[in-house]
């Protein structure tokens, strides 16, 4: 193959790409678009309050404090704060609910923990969580590691719980001892059920934060759209509420990509 027609091939290659890229991303930008438009109509021709500004003035305020780093900085408080408490309650919630799942003994000690623990709000702990850890970062984090854990537990126990019986019988059948069983079969097969559990405990760990930074921080979206309401800076509140739902968009959209790219085989469906 001569270099002109390899670069013919290579450049096809790349426009295919590109076209698979538009086309699976074009939905996406569409509902994006519809939605500003909604809010421009409601804010301009229904409600015309300045309480309710359009996006064209919210974006603009955004602008300006992208510019001078406040809302960067504001941003990646709270990023910093959800990451590292959904990665820390997720480490423990996988094996518990592996636990609760495969063994009767353990879900019997176990389940009077989670039934109890679960149905008191994150929100409801953050006066706990301050006395505890003071207003620090350490009283965020324990906030999103405890709305994280049990839905986690929960969703992993389940899906230990669904395990065919006959893929069970099938491996031991074939000689495979109780470990073997646990990380070839039941293991894969409750996979689906780990990340389903992890993508709702994320949307958890958003509304967590928030509450949490708007009674104790400095700096956060919380914060932001505490002092939006303390001052009535109505632009910065739905700066704040802009990029919690985009952020919020954005990470469930990367977690079904990871879900796609490292356990298709486990769950095709997302």
């Amino acid at each position: 193959m001569s270099t002109i027609e390899a670069g013919t091939v290579g450049g096809s290659s790349l426009v295919v790409k590109l076209v698979k890229i538009v086309s699976s991303l074009w939905p996406h930008l569409f509902g994006f678009v519809t939605l500003l438009a909604a809010w421009h109509i409601a804010s301009v021709y229904l409600v015309k309050s300045v309480l309710f500004p359009p996006p064209s003035a919210m974006l603009k305020k955004a602008v300006e404090l992208a510019y001078t780093g406040v809302l960067l900085e504001q941003i990646g408080a709270s990023l910093q704060r959800i990451l590292t408490g959904f990665v820390m309650g997720s480490a423990v919630g996988i094996p518990i609910g592996l636990a609760i799942g495969s063994f009767s003994m353990v879900r019997k000690l176990v389940e009077p923990w989670t039934e109890f623990l679960r149905f008191i709000p994150s929100v409801a702990m953050i006066t706990i969580a301050v006395i505890w850890f003071g207003i620090g970062e350490e009283s965020k984090i324990f906030l999103i590691i405890y709305a994280t854990i049990f839905i986690v537990i929960l969703n992993t126990a389940a899906g230990v719980s669904a395990i065919v019986p006959n893929k069970i019988r099938a491996a031991q059948v074939l000689g495979a001892n109780r470990w073997q069983v646990f990380l070839y079969v039941g293991l894969p097969a409750t996979v689906p059920f780990i990340l389903t559990g992890m993508r709702l405990a994320m949307a958890n760990s958003f509304t967590t934060i928030v509450a949490a930074e708007m009674i104790s921080a400095n700096e956060g979206l919380g914060v932001m759209l505490w002092n939006g309401r303390m001052y009535m800076l109505v632009d910065e509140i739905f700066v704040a509420l802009f990029c919690l739902g985009l952020l919020g968009f954005l990470t469930d959209r990367l977690f079904r990509w990871g879900v796609f790219k490292f356990a298709r085989r486990f769950s095709p469906v997302a």
